[in-house]
């Protein structure tokens, strides 16, 4: 069995028809999943149960995906995939500003799920014995146990945060351009029109204590990408 099979799925979608199929398909490729119909009772499986991803509809009754995002997001740290029929940048924006790892718009196509369920679950089991630790001045970031410290406090990241922070330090002192920061950490070419890195960088910024206005650890180089002082 591939590791990324242990992981638990949970599927957060009302529309009965769509959840069978997606809860089939996975299945097929040997997915553990449950599904949830309602997004209150979701807040409730995700803080309990803690599974290894979450596919989070936006429109729920009982919750919609949004609030169920932000009321789970500081306790758990697993990823979470919007789905959405609406394909509006604001959403879009609002999912990411709320905690989401990434984002689908519906009709879904299976096996571009597939590849997107897979490509986040392979970087939540990448901490091997091959992946050190590493110091950027007040920062540690240690891989084995995925914790993060900067100055003598822990920071609570989520995996695609983590993962993202990760492999800015890994590189700390040299730019590193979006196309490069997406295919490592989406696994996939970057379409120029995605945001997901870039409102990660931003909740990364929230969480190191970072000038949004004029940041000093995360720098922004115009046009071309993002890097990490050595310095901070």
């Amino acid at each position: 069995m591939d590791p990324i099979e242990s992981h638990q799925i949970l599927l957060v979608e009302d529309d009965q028809a769509l959840a069978e199929m997606v809860v089939k398909f996975l299945s097929e490729h040997h997915f553990s999943v449950e599904h949830e119909s309602r997004g209150d009772r979701a807040i409730r499986h995700i803080l309990e149960r803690q599974p290894g991803l979450v596919l989070l509809d936006v429109t729920l009754p009982g919750a919609d995906g949004l609030t169920v995002c932000r009321a789970v997001r500081e306790q758990y740290r697993g990823v979470i995939v919007m789905l959405t029929a609406q394909c509006d940048e604001k959403i879009e924006v609002a999912g990411f500003e709320a905690g989401a790892d990434d984002y689908i718009v519906k009709p879904v196509r299976p096996q571009a799920l597939l590849a997107r369920i897979r490509s986040h679950l392979r970087r939540d089991l990448s901490a091997s014995s091959s992946m050190e630790e590493v110091v950027v001045d007040c920062l540690r970031i240690d891989p084995q146990q995925r914790t993060v410290w900067f100055e003598t406090e822990e920071v609570d990241l989520t995996t695609a945060e983590f993962d993202l922070l990760y492999f800015l330090a890994s590189h700390a002192g040299n730019v590193l351009s979006r196309q490069v920061i997406f295919q490592e950490i989406m696994g996939m070419r970057y379409d120029g029109l995605d945001r997901s890195i870039d409102l990660r960088i931003s909740r990364l910024r929230k969480k190191l204590g970072d000038d949004s206005t004029a940041p000093r650890k995360i720098k922004s180089i115009r046009g071309v990408g993002y890097m990490l002082s050595t310095e901070l």
